[in-house]
């Protein structure tokens, strides 16, 4: 994070290119030097003699010019290098007691709420299952939850941390792993819920027969989370709500498809609803049954408010038995359209 106005690197770049610029300048100058000031006259006559004089001179002040151009060129660019150089002095001599401060007040609002007030939460542990911790109150993204652990049967991923007043909340967790014959993997954890401002964290996937988690929900003014997939015969989570103002609803997961003992293809996840302005999610697509198996549902469409489209319905998965497509969302009162069913 900056803590001056200035990116001391951008004007650090921006010296070089106008000093690569005065390089190319001066090798033009320089090879124009010798045409230009020493033009051979036409003929014999004085008025060839004068005219090759009148060019040759104006050729030798052109040359003075640019001579002079060249320095004061050269001595913009050491201007520019040199306050590069002082804004990045500046910026490193209040770093440190900005950070001191903010160290301070993030303290004492941590040892009161559990929570700073500035910063980025932390992300759960991969293979643990963790819970990524909420962002500050202020400002701060949430930490990811962590995937879930491995075992007999996989463990459930981490939920998101949710984000402070503005920031976007963490993405859930994967589904753990797992092992056993008969074992049955982790749902994903859901994500994290936005601010104020900021979009909602993604749901983590699932893992064999698991559930995708679902999305977060969105800030204000942002849309939500998309829901996670499903594992092998796993539904997929739901897409998360929009803001309240402003913004789509996130996309429903897709069932996972059916595989070893389970025949049935899982569920598409409905789409999130949207805000008072946006559209709504689509609806996850059902998972493939198994030969003769039952095919997962499509997911339903999310709804449009005031001004917008309603999401579109999921497609049923590939099976042989029942066909259940998930049905569009509404569109807005105001303005839009009604989402399309899904295909059967």
């Amino acid at each position: 994070m900056s803590f001056v106005m200035v990116a001391p690197e951008v004007v650090a770049s921006a010296a070089a290119d106008v000093e690569s610029i005065g390089s190319a300048l001066s090798a033009a100058h320089a090879a124009a030097a010798g045409p230009t000031t020493a033009v051979l006259a036409a003929g014999a006559d004085e008025v060839s003699a004068a005219l090759a004089s009148l060019f040759s001179g104006h050729a030798r002040a052109y040359q003075v010019l640019s001579a002079e151009a060249a320095a004061f060129h050269q001595q913009f660019v050491q201007t520019m290098s040199a306050s590069g150089a002082m804004f990045a002095g500046a910026e490193a001599a209040n770093v440190s007691p900005l950070q001191t401060l903010l160290g301070g007040v993030n303290g004492e609002v941590q040892a009161l709420t559990g929570r700073p007030l500035i910063g980025n939460g932390t992300n759960g542990a991969v293979g643990t299952g963790q819970n990524g911790t909420p962002g500050g109150w202020l400002i701060g993204n949430g930490g990811a939850g962590g995937s879930g652990t491995t075992g007999i049967n996989g463990g459930n991923g981490g939920a998101g941390g949710a984000a402070g007043l503005i920031g976007s909340g963490g993405s859930g967790g994967a589904g753990g792993t797992a092992t056993g014959t008969n074992g049955i993997g982790g749902a994903g954890g859901a994500g994290g819920s936005a601010g104020l401002f900021g979009a909602g964290g993604a749901g983590g996937a699932g893992m064999f027969f698991g559930d995708g988690g679902a999305g977060g929900s969105g800030g204000f003014g942002d849309s939500g989370g998309a829901g996670g997939a499903g594992g092998a015969g796993g539904a997929g989570g739901a897409g998360g709500n929009a803001g309240l103002l402003d913004g789509s609803g996130g996309a429903g997961g897709t069932g996972g498809a059916a595989a070893g003992t389970n025949p049935v293809g899982g569920a598409g996840g409905a789409g999130g609803n949207a805000g008072l302005m946006g559209d709504g999610g689509n609806g996850g697509e059902g998972g493939n049954g198994d030969l003769g198996g039952v095919q997962g549902a499509g997911g339903n469409g999310g709804n449009a408010v005031l001004i917008g489209d309603g999401g579109n319905g999921g497609n049923t998965g590939f099976g042989a038995v029942i066909r259940n497509p998930g049905a569009g969302g509404t569109g807005g009162l105001l303005l839009g359209q009604n989402g399309m069913n899904g295909l059967p």
